[in-house]
C-alpha cells in the first residue's frame, strides 16, 4: 500500500530546508518513499526498532523511547509517516531537544496536538499530502 501524497511531503521538505540539510525520519518501516525521494538532495538518517531496514539508504536502528541522541543532533527537520499515537511524544521530545522542526503524518483518522513540545504549528494541506508541522521555537 502507497502513501498518499509522499511525493508532496517530499516536495514540501525540499522547498523548505536547503539542500544538504540533515533530516531524520523516524519510523521509516515498510515506506521509505519518502526518503527514497530525498536521498540525493539531503543527509536523509532513517530510524526504527529493526535490526534492517530498507536498502539503499542510511539506516540506524534506534528506539525513540530510548533515542541515541548522537543521531539526531544537528538535524534541521525530524519527521514521521504515520507514527502510532504513542510513539509521537517521544518524537517530539527528541525532535525539540535536538533543536529541529518537526513534521508528522498520522493515520487519516488521527489527530496530533504535540503543542507542549513547539508553540509554533499548523495542519498543511500541500498539494496532495496533509500533515502537521511544528517549527522549532
Amino acid at each position: 500500500m502507497d502513501i498518499t501524497g509522499y511525493q508532496d511531503i517530499a516536495d514540501f521538505i525540499r522547498s523548505n530546508y536547503p539542500s544538504g540539510s540533515r533530516i531524520v525520519e523516524v519510523g521509516v518501516g515498510r515506506h521509505p518513499e519518502v526518503a527514497l525521494l530525498l536521498k540525493n538532495d539531503f543527509d536523509v538518517i532513517c530510524t526504527d526498532i529493526h535490526e534492517e531496514g530498507p536498502h539503499g539508504l542510511n539506516y540506524v536502528r534506534d528506539d525513540i523511547f530510548n533515542p541515541d541522541m548522537g543521531i539526531y543532533e544537528g538535524a534541521s527537520l525530524v519527521y514521521s509517516i504515520r507514527p502510532p499515537v504513542d510513539m509521537q511524544d517521544s518524537i517530539a521530545a527528541i525532535a525539540r531537544k535536538c533543536g529541529a522542526d518537526l513534521i508528522i503524518r498520522p493515520f487519516s483518522t488521527e489527530k496530533t496536538d504535540l503543542r507542549k513540545y513547539f508553540r509554533n504549528f499548523r495542519c498543511v494541506n500541500y498539494k496532495s499530502a496533509v500533515f502537521f508541522y511544528y517549527k522549532k521555537d
